[in-house]
């Protein structure tokens, strides 16, 4: 399973993801692309978009896209915060369904 991590998440917190294929955004060349489009790029080669950007699930029609989303809730998108997140995360994986949002949070 391939995993995205959104520019906005420390690069560090692939690290927690062990036995899975980490890449970010800026590692793919795709820094500053709006979400849209973004989503659309990643569908192609992920199979998983993980974010902290809260209003994703209101601003696109994710149905449409072959790709799941799990939106990270943490007090602060610091990696201490978001590391505790971790264990959730890789517990919802292997359900995690294309085109929807899943929140993940303390």
């Amino acid at each position: 399973m391939r995993l995205l991590l959104d520019e906005c998440i420390d690069r560090k917190l692939a690290r927690e993801f062990v036995g899975y294929e980490v890449k970010t955004v800026p590692q793919m060349g795709w820094g500053g692309v709006k979400n849209g489009q973004l989503l659309a790029l990643a569908e192609a080669e992920f199979d998983v978009f993980i974010t902290v950007d809260r209003n994703l699930s209101f601003q696109q029609n994710l149905p449409q896209f072959n790709i799941a989303v799990i939106v990270l809730q943490a007090s602060s998108n610091r990696l201490g915060d978001l590391k505790s997140l971790a264990p959730k995360v890789l517990a919802i994986l292997p359900t995690a369904a294309k085109g929807q949002a899943t929140t993940v949070s303390a």
